[in-house]
């Protein structure tokens, strides 16, 4: 007679053709090299990556391999590819490669060499501005998303608002001293509140310390509706131009000015995961305010800011790129993509190369960013997978 299988036999079978199971970072790779787009981004950007380092290395030091600053007015607007002139170069002046690859500029410049030394300033500027942006927005969207209900007291304006002038009057140690002293106090007398197990109710006199002011989320998202409010390139133009010329001002100011969407979306990220059943059960057990944010909410929440960031730092060369066109930028004699087209628009006609290679690259470099950003925030927002 046929033996019919039970049904733990069946179920033993199901399980044995079932697919492996992979984990998130699997998946999110296997729809990435789906995506011809981003995945075409991805491999631009890691191209400009390994040409910046490689870049850096090339043209730093006090006698690099290619020199970006050696100047031949000899040699000046010579096109792409063509060869130096031995007879009235020395052998120092000659070109690595024998050729000057993109070019010479105005002041005989190797343009190849000027284009590699531009490549690791827009990755440091791109990269630093946007980490400091990312930090900001973490902070101030987590706090805004899970402590946005909480008011913030008198007492907690104050002792900041001292703080600040602390800091601002370093240089008068009277009135240093004597604000160090008052927060102090405040401090104290809040961290007694707080963590005594039976605190005694304030005296009367520090009561109006304690009174409500504002909810932290409506003192956070007003600041972020006023910075939205400045146009954001001439809030940094303006910047830029009060402070003394540098790269490291630079990378700040930018990462100072576009920290705004980042923390609308890790707010929104919180707002929607606070809620969730994870959270009131880690809240159930004792668990404390500072490892539910960072070890159960914030992995959920960084899918939207890595897409930003990965946008951001195409802004970021871009802006940086303006600046230094306008003559904002960073200071010679380090080379940027945005100064070698400032220097090319006077000989647009005599030297097109001097305005075609920076702007070029800029042009692949900011398109790999946003076609890889585009194509990550498509794979991870569940939602879009479909279209992969």
């Amino acid at each position: 007679m046929p033996t019919t299988a039970s049904p733990v036999d069946r179920m033993g079978t199901d399980e044995t053709h079932m697919p492996p199971s992979r984990s998130p970072w699997a998946e999110t790779w296997q729809l990435l090299r789906k995506n011809r787009m981003a995945f075409s981004g991805l491999l631009i950007f890691l191209v400009f990556f390994v040409v910046a380092v490689a870049g850096l290395f090339a043209t730093a030091g006090k006698a690099p391999w290619l020199d970006p600053a050696r100047v031949r007015l000899q040699e000046k607007l010579r096109p792409p590819m063509s060869s130096p002139n031995t007879e009235t170069l020395r052998a120092e002046e000659l070109p690595v490669l024998g050729v000057y690859l993109l070019g010479t500029d105005d002041l005989g410049r190797d343009v190849f060499a000027r284009m590699l030394q531009g490549a690791w300033v827009s990755l440091t500027v791109g990269f630093v501005a946007v980490g400091i942006a990312v930090g900001i927005g973490i902070l101030l969207g987590g706090l805004s998303g899970y402590y946005g209900r909480q008011y913030i007291q008198l007492g907690h304006i104050l002792f900041w608002t001292l703080l600040i002038l602390a800091v601002v009057m370093a240089f008068q140690p009277v009135l240093s001293a004597a604000a160090a002293l008052f927060m102090a106090a405040i401090a104290g007398w809040f961290w007694k509140k707080r963590y005594d197990r039976r605190p005694s109710p304030p005296p009367a006199y520090l009561k109006w310390l304690a009174l409500p002011t504002i909810k932290v989320d409506t003192l956070i998202m007003r600041a972020v509706d006023i910075m939205l409010c400045f146009p954001s390139f001439f809030l940094i133009l303006t910047v830029v131009a009060l402070l003394p010329p540098s790269i490291y001002n630079i990378m700040v100011i930018i990462g100072l000015t576009s920290w705004m969407g980042t923390t609308r979306f890790v707010r929104a990220e919180f707002l929607s995961l606070r809620e969730q059943d994870f959270v009131a059960a880690a809240r159930a057990l004792g668990i404390s305010d500072a490892r539910i944010i960072f070890r159960h909410i914030m992995p959920n929440a960084v899918a939207p800011v890595l897409v930003s960031a990965t946008l951001g730092i195409a802004s970021a060369m871009l802006t940086e790129a303006g600046l230094s066109f306008l003559g904002f930028g960073v200071p010679p004699p380090h080379a940027t993509w945005g100064n070698i087209l400032s220097d090319g628009k006077a000989f647009i006609f005599d030297a097109p190369w001097l305005t075609f290679a920076p702007g070029l690259v800029i042009l692949i470099v900011v398109l790999a960013f946003n076609l890889f950003g585009e194509g990550m925030r498509d794979i991870l927002n569940p939602k879009l997978r479909e279209r992969n």
